[in-house]
């Protein structure tokens, strides 16, 4: 029986390693009958669908390699040439994702963001409640233009050093409550004579060597009086000896007494006090919060913001309503209301309701520990030095960027595209390439300057005065390729649906919802949408869900933004587990929280994240998208669609 069981377990746990290869092999033959029992285009193209979604959601295969799935099985199955689906793996918001990344390589190679980052938290001050709010609005600024990963990689590093310190000197301040405890004591003693004594944790070994009576050794055995303190090396001296000599034989001795059983458990957890602790779980938790928050403002500020555009402006290209101005005036209300919230919500959660104790300004109501944390800030800030030449060029290539990208079609008063003679020409892509490729030309050094000007730069640049400002291989680094596939991926899927014509049929079995509201149907959207993507990638989720749900708009005569916006943003609100994306992994990898503590605080921020979009949508959304009627542009489809 035993070889039995164990023969079995071991079976088991081969299969468990060779999970990922079965799912990899089993899915599509499990699946393989639809498209030969009932050989049409939608069938045929809902086999490569669900193929493809199953990959992306189980991740048996890498998420850019499961992208590839339409590219081989749409021509095998005749749903669309090689040609056309390759056409859909680079699109405009390609381009325009290549662009953000030149600045973002330049910002990160010059620590442009690094500088910005101190500055704003030392604004901020070092209260724990204001030190959490100003961490949360730098990496919402920074999110804006870069990836919520590398924001959140960035941050993160700053502020485990600020927490260090704070463990730190908690450490240091713990050391010298218990000498002025001991020192009282102490005295207590003396008086007493010495009859309160605890012999129990303390042993005294008198060695008294020849005639002379100054020569003793008194040892003391006592925990942690020569050892290291949580890893630190900080050498505290509890046990101070006193010796006072009277015949030579017996000394009268006063001791300082340790609360043993205090230091004992502060040497057993890693932070000082628990209210270290709970400190150190909401700053952590409040950087990945706000990547998250931040990634929503611009349509660069996050994947699944330029899968919406791209697969939205391909299925509706008579619809002129998604630009860079038009998303920023939406969502930016939204990032401020759930900054404030979120940051209210974590304050809650891990430093309670005595907000005049720990978002005070005041110098007079500043601790030790918190003296010292702002000026560990400032030690970093000034480690910088002066604000350099790179450093300017990127900030005002930033700021052009951003201009250029708003004033393009603002919407109320003509942009700079109608200086040009052919419309429809330019767009946000045309920006942002053009701003990239300026920064593989401008030198990293100023003219006409003998010293070079700039920190951090490597040996070719010191040696070549013309050496730009990026090179290829800074742009390699941080351009996500395998999102390039992956956003391809979704748009080759799209395409399919499209022709095949199985959105129609998908569409047509979601006509019992037609009783509901609009809001209803949204909201029951942004709730399915935030619970799927717990579990899978936010961009896999979204590709999957955007056709479905625009033909259901389609077929309920709903304005397709009505839906598509906040589930555009809910699906971002994987954030009650690690793997719900990369910025809480790496916040989690930092060891300061538990599964317990993201799934509380998650649950928390994702209930007002849905909220908030919701509240958006049905308020200052509705006349920014004309959301009260089925627009023309979505009629057009829907007729073309229907044929």
């Amino acid at each position: 029986m035993r070889l039995e069981a164990a023969a079995r377990m071991d079976l088991f746990r081969k299969l468990w390693r060779a999970r990922k290869l079965i799912v990899v092999v089993f899915i599509p033959l499990s699946l393989l009958p639809l498209p030969l029992i009932h050989p049409t285009s939608e069938a045929c193209c809902a086999y490569v669908l669900m193929v493809t979604a199953v990959y992306w959601v189980s991740e048996a295969v890498p998420l850019g390699a499961a992208a590839l799935v339409p590219a081989f099985l749409y021509p095998l199955f005749g749903v669309l040439k090689s040609s056309e689906v390759a056409a859909e793996y680079c699109k405009d918001t390609t381009l325009l994702l290549m662009g953000v990344i030149c600045l973002a390589a330049s910002i990160e190679k010059w620590n442009l963001h690094k500088r910005i980052a101190l500055r704003m938290v030392m604004i901020a001050g070092a209260k724990p409640g204001m030190l959490v709010l100003g961490f949360m609005c730098c990496t919402v600024f920074l999110s804006m233009w870069l990836s919520n990963t590398s924001t959140t990689a960035m941050v993160m590093p700053i502020a485990e050093a600020v927490l260090q310190q704070l463990i730190c000197t908690g450490l240091a301040d713990s050391h010298d409550d218990s000498e002025t405890v001991d020192a009282s004591e102490d005295d207590s003693a003396v008086s007493n004579k010495q009859e309160k004594l605890d012999k129990k944790e303390l042993e005294m070994f008198y060695r008294n060597e020849g005639d002379d009576s100054t020569k003793q050794e008194l040892h003391t055995l006592s925990d942690g009086q020569t050892g290291e303190v949580n890893g630190f090396g900080l050498q505290p001296v509890l046990n101070k000896t006193f010796v006072r000599q009277t015949n030579g034989h017996l000394p009268q001795v006063a001791i300082e007494i340790p609360n043993v059983k205090r230091v004992k458990a502060r040497r057993d957890s890693q932070y000082p006090t628990k209210r270290d602790h709970m400190i150190c779980k909401c700053l952590s938790l409040s950087i990945t919060y706000a990547a998250t928050i931040g990634g929503l403002i611009t349509i660069t500020g996050t994947s699944t913001n330029l899968i919406f555009a791209e697969q939205f402006n391909t299925r509706y290209p008579d619809a002129k309503v998604i630009n860079f101005g038009t998303w920023f005036i939406f969502s930016f209300p939204i990032a401020i209301i759930m900054l404030v919230l979120t940051w209210l919500w974590l304050h809650f959660l891990f430093l309670g309701c005595n907000f005049r104790e720990t978002c005070s300004l005041s110098k007079k109501r500043k601790t030790r520990r918190e003296m010292m944390s702002e000026r560990r800030i400032h030690e970093e800030y000034a480690k910088l030095g002066p604000i350099s030449y790179p450093e300017v060029v990127t900030g005002v290539f930033f700021i052009l960027m951003t201009l250029l990208w708003f004033t393009r079609e603002p919407g109320f008063v003509p942009g700079w595209t109608s200086l040009f003679e052919k419309k429809g020409y330019r767009t946000d892509a045309t920006v942002s390439v053009l701003l990239g490729f300026l920064l593989f030309l401008i030198p990293a050094r100023r003219p006409f300057s003998s010293s070079s000007g700039c920190r951090n730069s490597d040996d070719d640049s010191d040696s070549d005065p013309l050496a730009p400002m990026i090179t290829w291989k800074d742009f390699q680094r941080l351009m996500p390729w395998e999102i390039v596939i992956l956003v391809g991926g979704g748009y080759a899927l799209a395409a399919g649906c499209k022709v095949s014509g199985l959105s129609v049929w998908i569409g047509r079995q979601l006509e019992p919802m037609s009783g509901l509201p609009p809001w209803a149907v949204t909201l029951l959207a942004c709730l399915l949408v935030s619970a799927v993507t717990e579990f899978a990638s936010n961009p896999a989720t979204l590709t999957v869900f955007l056709p479905i749900l625009s033909a259901l708009s389609e077929t309920l005569l709903i304005n397709p933004l009505h839906t598509l916006i906040p589930s555009t943003m809910c699906v971002s609100f994987g954030v009650m587990l690690p793997v719900g994306n990369p910025p809480n992994a790496i916040v989690f990898s930092y060891g300061h929280v538990q599964i317990s503590d993201m799934v509380k605080a998650g649950f928390g921020v994702n209930l007002i994240g849905v909220a908030v979009v919701m509240l958006a949508i049905t308020t200052w959304g509705v006349p920014l998208f004309n959301l009260t009627e089925f627009p023309a542009w979505a009629v057009a489809r829907n007729v073309t669609g229907s044929l």
